[in-house]
């Protein structure tokens, strides 16, 4: 196999450990520097430049995007991905890992527990955000601080108040979080590579500091993941498009919540903790994996007129409740089912006698005309009602907005 690291660190630990790892496996390496790239977009096929020179060709790219490259690195990587080479961690994924955001909207949308949270930008609505996440003390975290850096934590509301408006005055977006207080300073970081946990660390802030990172005086300890803690692990980072990740996880009274999903997770700290060689496993699962590049499938299978991919929500009313997959008629209709998501769960291909249960959801390729009639209406959302300053007890609606005729 002929692999290329992207990183602009190429004595750092990790970078390093990678290249070895490689190299020991009789691998053929090199460490480009992500900034040195060129897209070139003037031929017919898809390329690169490095170095001004052509690129030579490589079966894998393994990313190591820091975070003030984020845009420039994320388009290097998706070139690559035009051009068929193979690459764990897609770029869409990454850039879906980088912004907390982002990465917290969509494991929100996946049922994937996650701290209370709430983004807000005038000062006048912090209070209420405060209020919804629990309460102080609370955590304000910059959107793309790493390494612990940019996390506050808030002991009241008027502590909160005033970095947030300091802060958002400079054009710094900043995320408000739920204090999870039997965490105790202490969170998870599982290091995931395809499908499974392949080691696991917890870390524990020292002294008055609340955060655990390595970085910050945290120490770490090896330890055995809980079955739970793997599932949740291994579905946040599926759910991002990341095959290689670092999955930092509170230890809440509830269950696992999530942190943050790290596209680029560092060697040192786990492999020191755990004794393990991280980097081997990782390139071993890159090697296995050179003959599937990843695809983005609604780009690809979305081509001919009239099919696309959709999902289908199963319902618990629905009339498929208890059917197979075959009993749906699905098939006659021009419809594959191409995996089945069951709460944290995923299973791929899944077959023709599998019966489905309420709340699955069935990511579908096939005629859209046919699926369009088998997508649920929407189900309204709820209006709240609430109290606002000087005004009768009105359900919410914005400014000039109409009330819907009944």
């Amino acid at each position: 196999m002929k692999l290329a690291i992207l990183s602009r660190a190429p004595n750092a630990y990790s970078t390093q450990r990678l290249k070895v790892a490689a190299i020991d496996r009789g691998h053929e390496v090199k460490v480009l520097n992500t900034l040195r790239f060129a897209i070139d977009l003037s031929s017919d096929e898809p390329d690169l430049q490095y170095r001004g020179r052509p690129l030579s060709d490589y079966d894998a790219i393994l990313p190591r995007i820091g975070a003030s490259i984020t845009y420039f690195g994320t388009a290097v990587v998706r070139q690559f991905e035009q051009m068929d080479v193979y690459t764990p961690n897609t770029s869409t994924g990454i850039t879906n890992s980088r912004d907390k955001l982002r990465s917290l909207q969509i494991l929100a949308r996946h049922d994937v527990g996650i701290p209370a949270s709430t983004f807000v930008r005038d000062r006048a609505d912090v209070a209420d955000a405060i209020r919804r996440v629990g309460g102080a003390p609370v955590v304000i975290k910059l959107l793309e601080g790493t390494q612990g850096i940019g996390v506050i934590l808030a002991p009241d509301a008027k502590t909160a108040e005033a970095i947030i408006e300091t802060l958002t005055s400079t054009g710094t977006n900043v995320l408000l979080q739920q204090f999870i207080a039997e965490s105790r300073g202490r969170d998870i970081r599982a290091f995931v590579v395809g499908d499974r946990v392949i080691g696991a660390m917890r870390r524990v802030a020292q002294g008055d500091e609340f955060r655990s990172n390595v970085h910050r005086g945290g120490i770490a300890e090896s330890i055995r993941i809980d079955p739970e803690f793997e599932r949740v692990a291994v579905r946040a980072a599926q759910i991002m498009g990341l095959k290689v990740a670092g999955v930092d996880m509170l230890e809440a009274d509830d269950g696992p919540l999530i942190l943050e999903v790290n596209s680029s997770p560092g060697l040192e700290g786990i492999e020191t903790a755990t004794g393990l060689d991280i980097a081997g496993a990782v390139i071993d699962h890159i090697d296995n994996q050179v003959a599937f590049p990843e695809l983005d499938v609604r780009q690809r299978l979305t081509v001919s007129t009239g099919y696309g991919v959709a999902e289908l929500l199963i319902r618990t009313d629905s009339e498929y409740v208890g059917s197979t997959i075959d009993g749906t008629g699905f098939r006659e209709r021009d419809i594959t089912v191409l995996s089945l998501h069951r709460g944290t769960s995923v299973i791929p291909n899944p077959r023709g006698t599998r019966l489905l249960e309420g709340e699955d959801r069935l990511l579908c390729f096939g005629n859209l005309e046919q699926m369009r009639g088998l997508i649920p209406a929407r189900r309204k959302r709820r209006k709240r009602v609430a109290q606002l300053p000087d005004e009768p007890l009105v359900a919410e609606h914005e400014p000039d907005e109409p009330t819907p005729s009944t």
